[in-house]
C-alpha cells in the first residue's frame, strides 16, 4: 500500500539553473508580460471607448483581449517570482486555484474563436441578415454561455484534481500547476482524470478548432463559388487573416500540448510549448488584431491622441 500524505503545497519547476540566466529570463517574462498588459489593454479601452467599434466583432475581441490579460497573469507573476526566488514553491490551494483559471480562460478562449469565426462567416456570407442575427444580445448571450460553459469544465477539472491523494514526490516537472503533471505525483487510480483530458478536453479543443476552420472554409468556398474575382476575395480574407493566424497558434501550441509524449525530448518540447502558449501567444493576439486592422489602427490614434492633447 502506498503511503499517503496531506500535501500543503508543491514544488515547482525551475526553467534553468544557471543563475545569470535566471535574470535574463525573468527580464524577458517582464517585458512580455508589460506589453500584453498595454497591447491588450489598449484594445480593451479603444473598443469601449470608441463609438465607432460598437460592432460584434470588436465586442468579441474587447472579450478576447480581457481574456488573455488575465490568462497571461495566470502563470507568469508566480513564473516571474520564483526566477528570483530560492523557494519555489505553490500552496496546494494556489495550485488548484491556478490550475481551474488556466483552464478556465484557455476554454473561454477557444470557444470566443469559435464565435468570432461564426460572426465573420456570418457578416461576410449573409450580410443582409448581419445585424439580425448577431444584435446585441445574442452577442452577449454567445459570449455569457462561452464563460459559463468553461467555468464548469475547468470545475469539473479543479475538483476531480484535488480530491486525489498525491503519495509520491511533491516536485512538479512543470512551471505551473496542470492535470498532467499533477497526475504525475498521485496515488490510486486516476483512469478518471486521464479520460477527462484526453477526452473532454480534446473533444472541447477540437470541435471548437473544427468549427472554427469551417465557418473560414465557408467563406473562402462561398467567395470563390459566388464573386470568382480575387479582389472580393483578397478583401474579405484580408479581414479574416487576423483572426486565422490568431487561432492558428492558439490551436497549434493547445494540440501540442495536449498530444502524450512519447519521449524525454517530446517532453522537453512540451515544457517550451507551453511557454509559449502561455506568455507568447497573449502577447501576439493584439499586435496581429492591430498590424492588420486599419479600423482599430485609426481608433487607437483618436483614443491616444486625445488623451496626449489633455496632458498638453
Amino acid at each position: 500500500m502506498e503511503n499517503m500524505t496531506t500535501v500543503n503545497e508543491f514544488l515547482l519547476l525551475e526553467l534553468t539553473s544557471i543563475q545569470e540566466l535566471q535574470l535574463i529570463i525573468f527580464m524577458t517574462f517582464l517585458i512580455l508580460y508589460v506589453i500584453d498588459l498595454f497591447g491588450n489593454g489598449s484594445i480593451l479601452v479603444v473598443v469601449i471607448s470608441e463609438p465607432r467599434l460598437y460592432s460584434p466583432m470588436y465586442f468579441f475581441l474587447g472579450n478576447l483581449s480581457f481574456l488573455d490579460i488575465c490568462y497571461s497573469s495566470v502563470t507568469l507573476p508566480k513564473l516571474m517570482s520564483n526566477l528570483l526566488s530560492t523557494h519555489k514553491t505553490i500552496s496546494f490551494i494556489g495550485c488548484i486555484t491556478q490550475l481551474h483559471f488556466f483552464h478556465f480562460l484557455g476554454g473561454t478562449e477557444s470557444l470566443l474563436l469559435t464565435i468570432m469565426g461564426f460572426d465573420r462567416f456570418v457578416a461576410i456570407c449573409y450580410p443582409l441578415h448581419y445585424t439580425i442575427i448577431m444584435n446585441p444580445q445574442m452577442c452577449i448571450l454567445l459570449a455569457a454561455v462561452a464563460w459559463l460553459i468553461s467555468f464548469f469544465y475547468a470545475l469539473m477539472h479543479s475538483v476531480m484534481t484535488a480530491c486525489l491523494n498525491f503519495c509520491h514526490s511533491q516536485k512538479l516537472r512543470y512551471f505551473f500547476c496542470d492535470v498532467k503533471p499533477l497526475l504525475e505525483l498521485a496515488c490510486g487510480d486516476i483512469r478518471l482524470n486521464q479520460w477527462l483530458i484526453f477526452i473532454v478536453t480534446c473533444s472541447l479543443a477540437m470541435a471548437s478548432c473544427f468549427f472554427t476552420l469551417l465557418s473560414y472554409f465557408y467563406i473562402i468556398g462561398f467567395l470563390l463559388f459566388k464573386s470568382r474575382t480575387c479582389s472580393v476575395l483578397h478583401k474579405a480574407l484580408s479581414t479574416c487573416a487576423s483572426h486565422f493566424m490568431v487561432v492558428s497558434l492558439f490551436y497549434g501550441t493547445v494540440a501540442l500540448l495536449y498530444i502524450p509524449p512519447m519521449s524525454a525530448t517530446s517532453v522537453i518540447q512540451e515544457r517550451f510549448v507551453a511557454i509559449i502558449h502561455t506568455t507568447v501567444t497573449p502577447v501576439l493576439n493584439p499586435l496581429i488584431y492591430t498590424l492588420r486592422n486599419k479600423e482599430v489602427m485609426s481608433a487607437l490614434r483618436r483614443v491616444f491622441g486625445r488623451k496626449l492633447k489633455l496632458f498638453v
